[in-house]
């Protein structure tokens, strides 16, 4: 069993991993997060952006499980399934959604939107209504997925939560009879797989910098893209787990509100958002981007317990001439020896940089290691030394089989 999770905040392309990985396994299964994430895959030459059904769904022989963890909404669930049996992709006895993932309805998106307006600093939701979902599932007041099977129940329940029951229970209804055939009770699947040798593979949405324990809080999401919530998000035991597998940029990239310690000027800054396609797959919203931060990965990898990595769009970086790497931080004249938990001085630090030379010519699509230029390999090699972690596989473009396997 592997876990192929971010190791930033989020966007580092797991989606095109995940789908590179997926032929190799049995079942691919979401743990956390939900239409707020957008995984998006190269499938016929074209983009197709994946909000909450697996990244392993191009795979004909993968079953795709929407485990526990997430957060549903009906609607968005319905036009991503219309839109892959548009693609002639079969979804019906491959997708499931876990009976105990709590839905996201029209009342949570408003509540979202209103929380929003009101924060005088905002969070930089996408208010897709994750963030109030979750409270009601804390809150337990939520509606699961199998409570579809009981209509007057959740009529009953929605009398409690919102002031207009009647319009809230039409909306499931007019969804109900299509979800249910994909509902089932996801750890007795994913039990029986294990039990049969299957492989399954964990696909993280966000990243770990977005974790609402140890991402940089309060600007982060409402889940544990971190591995932990692969246990707590599908009920599969930590002992199951061989290998999480982290996935980082070249570069660091964030959307929305704050920190960003390593944020380029704002010029050099456009030059790579261009170049790197850096708009978010559920917003459209511009990413932030900046110098690769290896003193945040490395904090990154010790949570996560990574030992291999991804490195993904190295050939955005083609052509510069000097590129930064930034080592760690300082705070009034002070090298800090672990990642700061609070914005409030991640807005204050220094950032501690290491100067090395780019590369001529271009990594695009290069598929062997030894092909690379020396100074992409000088580059890979020190951010292996300063994370902690081997990079084992190399993203040089965005289709399923521009990638090195080092």
């Amino acid at each position: 069993m592997w876990v192929v999770l971010g190791l930033q905040w989020g966007d580092e392309a797991k989606g095109k991993f995940v789908d590179y990985l997926a032929g190799g396994f049995d079942a691919v299964v979401r743990y956390q997060g939900g239409a707020n994430a957008g995984h998006t895959v190269i499938y016929k030459g074209k983009k197709v952006p994946l909000h909450l059904i697996p990244s392993g769904i191009f795979h004909p022989g993968c079953t795709c499980v929407i485990g526990n963890g997430v957060v549903l909404d009906p609607e968005a669930f319905v036009k991503e399934i219309k839109m892959l049996e548009e693609l002639g992709i079969e979804t019906k006895g491959r997708v499931w959604i876990s009976d105990r993932a709590h839905l996201t309805l029209p009342y949570h998106k408003r509540k979202d939107e209103e929380r929003e307006e009101r924060r005088k600093r905002k969070i930089g939701t996408t208010r897709r209504g994750i963030g109030p979902t979750y409270m009601d599932k804390y809150g337990r007041t939520g509606i699961r997925a199998g409570d579809l099977f009981y209509p007057e129940y959740v009529k009953e329940r929605l009398s409690f939560n919102v002031e207009n029951p009647d319009e809230v229970f039409e909306f499931i209804l007019s969804y109900r009879d299509f979800l249910l055939p994909y509902i089932t009770d996801a750890v007795e699947l994913l039990h029986r797989f294990l039990e049969e040798g299957k492989r399954i593979l964990f696909e993280g949405a966000q990243g770990t910098m977005l974790d609402v324990d140890f991402g940089t809080y309060p600007f982060v999401t409402s889940s544990n893209p971190t591995a932990g919530g692969v246990c707590t998000g599908t009920g599969i035991p930590p002992t199951a787990i061989e290998k999480v597998i982290g996935v980082a940029k070249a570069y660091t990239t964030r959307i929305g509100e704050g920190p960003l310690p390593t944020e380029f000027p704002p010029e050099f800054e456009e030059r790579i958002r261009e170049k790197g396609d850096e708009f978010g797959a559920t917003t459209g919203r511009p990413r932030r981007c900046g110098w690769f931060d290896a003193f945040q990965v490395r904090y990154a990898v010790k949570i996560n317990g990574v030992r291999e990595m991804v490195l993904t769009k190295l050939d955005v970086l083609d052509g510069i001439e000097i590129i930064k790497i930034a080592t760690g931080y300082r705070l009034d004249g002070v090298e800090l020896s672990s990642f700061p938990s609070s914005p409030g001085t991640l807005e204050r630090v220094e950032v501690i940089y290491e100067e090395i030379p780019g590369w001529e010519g271009s990594v695009k699509g290069i598929k062997r290691y030894e092909d690379l230029p020396h100074g992409a390999k000088r580059y890979i090699k020190r951010i292996e030394e300063l994370v902690g972690a081997r990079v084992k596989w190399i993203s040089t473009g965005p289709e399923r089989e521009e990638i090195i396997h080092v």
